[in-house]
């Protein structure tokens, strides 16, 4: 990271429609070659659509909001070098970098999908996320079998 980085995190506006920071990052993440709206019209088309696949969660924000929850890491691994030995050190996850792995695991997961549009893709990741089951819920399962199977290795850790 260069000495003199500034964050952007200030510089975020929430949507439009629901006004949540969150939504704005996951439209962000969405978005290619700065077509904002073209990442917004994906989000809403995607949050209309899961929302219609999983009936008992009446509001939209709240289905996209629990999907993020269920898919943030609690603790991951992290490379250590000790003794000329490469070590896997379980750590815990701050909370902003959590949701950052979250929201990344959800869209690139969506995005390994082929042959739908990238809106359905999206609604089948945040449905299947809503209920616990899905390729970005597995790959936070696996990140924390690893931690559990390094654990051993935890004292390394600063």
């Amino acid at each position: 990271m260069p000495r003199n980085y500034k964050s952007t995190a200030v510089l975020l506006k929430p949507d439009p429609k629901f006004n949540s920071m969150l939504a704005t990052k996951l439209i962000n993440k969405i978005m290619l070659s700065g077509k904002r709206a073209v990442a917004q019209g994906i989000f809403y088309e995607a949050l209309d659509l899961a929302s219609k696949k999983v009936t008992d969660c009446p509001d939209q924000l709240e289905l996209f909001t629990r999907a993020v929850e269920n898919v943030k890491p609690m603790v991951e691994v992290r490379s250590k070098r000790v003794g000329g030995a490469n070590y896997q050190v379980p750590r815990e996850v701050k909370k902003n970098r959590q949701q950052a792995l979250a929201i990344r695991w959800i869209v690139d997961n969506a995005r390994k999908k082929k042959g739908k549009p990238m809106a359905k893709r999206l609604a089948d990741e945040l449905a299947d996320a809503y209920m616990g089951t899905g390729a970005s819920v597995q790959w936070k399962e696996q990140v924390h079998k690893m931690a559990e199977a390094n654990k051993a290795y935890a004292h390394y850790a600063r």
